[in-house]
């Protein structure tokens, strides 16, 4: 029997379905400590001192790589949330997950058909500064009723702080600015473009205007429209603007200047777009890749988004795969799903994207919970509740359908969830990073969802406490687990 399933494993890339097996080096296991995260969501809801980072007061520190770093907070610990229990907070997540799924889903079948611009120009850039010197803290965004991660960036010279929405779902970098015709509330000044003296309006005769989905002329200068798909936008002037990140500025940055902005933002200033796309911040900069770590989405702990960084050599690598209809996403390249350490006997063609551009999976900053096809989740959701016989189930909660009562527990063992790559790779996740609390009364739910849609989504939750890095140049994508 081991023998035909090391035959199907040479196979798999091959052979249309995963051999269902053990596997002899995974783990089996994980423990998921009750206790504590219940605690964390009774946390979110304290009345400690919540006070918001200036560029004067932020710290920074040496990684174990030797380059220095600025620390990244949780959103919880900048502003107080304005919901009452952790139950409408997950609540008011979910419902922005499933408004952000429908934009990419929405962009996506867009590009496909052919109703997008494609084919980008690179954009000249004689930038002269180090991209290994742009980092910047990211915080989580929950507190807010969001699922993005948020990165304190200065805009304009001298820069004006904000936090903007780390997205590399997106191409386009934008803030609000005055004046507003239309601006959302936000948690910082709104950007004053006169009181920067790095401000300049873009022609319409340029590169960087010629390369926007959407744009038009007035008076020479140009301005853009973005619209993300769940009812989002923003509408304004494009301009270059100088933009800070830790330690290093970085001139004439193509942004848009947004005076009607109207979606599911909340609190954040703009965007900070990490797309494949070439007015993405990365494209833009000329990065050869960039690595970030998500702090827990309940938690004051810090990390960093980094440019350049290099990673250590014991990195579980993936395969980074583009696709020709849409270069703004990131595709992951998965062949299987492990539960208790026995691979899963799921379709290869159910993480793989086709020839058109339809399937596949990418790995998203500003989506929370992964979705899988149905099929496929059909079997990941069956092989885990097979595996947790021992614990309570309990009702559904939203796009959860399979929960559990912990209420009486301090801590319980659950089956390893892994995700595996080519040449044998594999990624266990912690179980904080799929069994997930939902309120404080402890009901805890399985943190995947099934999508009709033929992309598939790795989210955020998924990613919390990993250090993901998206080497640009080789093509891979890079899990460091613990390196936050």
């Amino acid at each position: 029997m081991r023998l035909l399933c090391a035959l199907f494993a040479l196979l798999l890339l091959t052979s249309p379905f995963a051999c269902s097996r053990t596997l002899p080096h995974s783990s089996k296991t994980a423990i998921l400590d009750v206790k504590a995260s219940i605690q964390k969501t009774k946390d979110v809801f304290s009345t400690h001192s919540k006070t918001t980072t200036t560029f004067n007061q932020q710290e920074t520190s040496s990684s174990s790589s030797s380059w220095p770093s600025m620390e990244l907070h949780s959103r919880t610990s900048i502003q107080k949330t304005s919901h009452t229990d952790y139950k409408s907070l997950t609540l008011a997540r979910l419902e922005r997950d499933s408004a952000r799924v429908r934009s990419l889903t929405i962009r996506l079948d867009l590009a496909i058909r052919g109703i997008s611009t494609s084919d980008l120009k690179p954009l000249d850039s004689d930038m002269e500064f180090k991209a290994e010197d742009l980092q910047s803290p990211i915080i989580s965004g929950s507190s807010q009723g969001s699922g993005e991660y948020f990165s304190r960036v200065g805009i304009g010279k001298p820069p004006s702080s904000v936090y903007m929405v780390l997205d590399t779902g997106s191409d386009v970098n934008w803030v609000q600015c005055a004046p507003c015709a239309d601006c959302y509330q936000q948690a910082d000044p709104i950007f004053e473009p006169a009181s920067s003296t790095s401000y300049s309006p873009v022609t319409c005769d340029t590169e960087h205007c010629k390369s926007l989905d959407i744009s038009e002329c007035r008076n020479g200068t140009c301005l853009y429209e973005v619209s993300y798909g769940d009812g989002s936008y923003t509408v304004g002037d494009f301009v270059t603007e100088t933009i800070t990140l830790g330690s290093a500025s970085v001139e004439n940055v193509a942004i848009g200047c947004g005076h009607n902005n109207e979606g599911l933002f909340v609190g954040a200033a703009g965007v900070l777009a990490l797309g494949g796309g070439l007015l993405s911040f990365p494209s833009q900069i000329n990065a050869t890749g960039f690595s970030y770590c998500l702090v827990d989405r309940d938690s004051d702990s810090v990390s960093t988004l980094e440019f350049n960084s290099t990673l250590l050599p014991n990195a579980i690598t993936a395969p980074l795969i583009r696709n020709h209809e849409l270069e703004t996403f990131y595709y992951l390249g998965i062949t299987g799903l492990s539960v208790g350490g026995e691979l899963l006997s799921i379709p290869v063609s159910a993480f793989k994207m086709d020839e058109s551009g339809n399937g596949g999976i990418i790995i998203d900053s500003g989506t929370a919970i992964t979705r899988f096809q149905t099929d496929a989740y059909n079997s990941l959701r069956d092989a885990f509740v097979n595996g947790t016989k021992h614990l309570p189930s309990t009702n559904g909660v939203a796009l959860f359908d399979t929960c559990y009562d912990l209420s009486s527990n301090g801590s319980v063992e659950v089956p390893t969830v892994s995700f595996h790559f080519p040449n044998g790779n594999v990624l266990p996740l912690p179980a904080k990073n799929y069994l997930i609390p939902v309120d404080s009364e402890g009901t805890f739910c399985f943190a995947f969802a099934p999508t009709t849609s033929v992309l598939s989504i790795v989210g955020n939750v998924q990613q919390q406490g990993t250090r993901v890095g998206f080497d640009i140049a080789n093509s891979l994508i890079r899990f460091e687990p613990d390196k936050c």
